[in-house]
């Protein structure tokens, strides 16, 4: 009697939008490859390296020089945050897809936790911040806009702007992102809902920005964002 062949690994890409984070972005992909290299064989970390100023793009190369799953893609103006998240998704290969920012407010080896509840109930697992390491009026602008965003659009969240997720790259066959600025993870979330995917939420810890500034919350991005409210369309799958 002949064994059964042995099941295939799932498959799994990591990629990190970045934008003028060489100070951070080396820490980043290392840990990636670390926590990715324990959860299965077939992995990939990918780097979009979105315009930066600063000397992002000669470190990313340089990781891709030093660990062989490691892979950079370069735009050579800045397209912003949506545009980043827009090649990672069409960049990535394997059956399930992680991102996070390149900033380390998040920390890589909590991928584990995420894959952890990756099971064939769920669709996407959403991190939560546990407590946000921000200054306070950070804090306070990002509960506004948490209150409001899911009051407006009917998410059931409990944190839509946390950009540390895992999910099935088959949700990309029935839904399709537009938006190129940081308003895409509320339109992400919306359309995922809307569409029925399975969600699952799971607590992750939140680091103070030790390098940089963050590009999202301010006043005008969040007027913006409330006068240009994403569609819940949901894409038919192409044959």
């Amino acid at each position: 009697m002949s064994a059964l062949p042995a099941a295939k690994p799932a498959g799994l890409s990591v990629f990190f939008p970045a934008y003028n984070d060489s100070g951070t972005i080396a820490s980043m992909v290392i840990r990636a490859v670390q926590a990715a290299s324990e959860l299965t064989p077939d992995y990939e970390v990918i780097v979009v390296n979105d315009g930066s100023a600063d000397a992002t793009a000669e470190i990313a190369d340089e990781l891709a020089r030093t660990y062989p799953r490691v892979r950079v893609i370069h735009h050579a103006t800045n397209r912003g945050y949506g545009g980043a998240l827009q090649t990672g998704f069409r960049a990535a290969a394997k059956e399930f897809i992680f991102y996070t920012d390149g900033d380390a407010q998040y920390d890589p080896a909590e991928l584990s936790a995420l894959w952890a509840s990756m099971t064939a109930d769920a669709d996407i697992v959403n991190g939560y911040k546990i407590s946000r390491s921000d200054p306070l009026h950070r804090i306070l602008i990002g509960r506004l806009y948490h209150h409001i965003v899911c009051t407006l659009f009917g998410l059931k969240m409990r944190d839509v702007d946390c950009d540390f997720r895992l999910m099935r790259r088959a949700i990309f066959e029935r839904i399709e992102l537009e938006k190129t600025s940081g308003v895409i993870c509320l339109e992400m979330m919306k359309k995922i809902q809307d569409a029925g995917f399975r969600i699952v939420e799971v607590p992750v810890h939140h680091y103070h920005r030790a390098f940089g500034k963050s590009q999202f919350f301010n006043s005008l991005v969040i007027r913006r964002q409330h006068r240009r409210a994403p569609a819940s369309s949901v894409v038919t799958p192409r044959p």
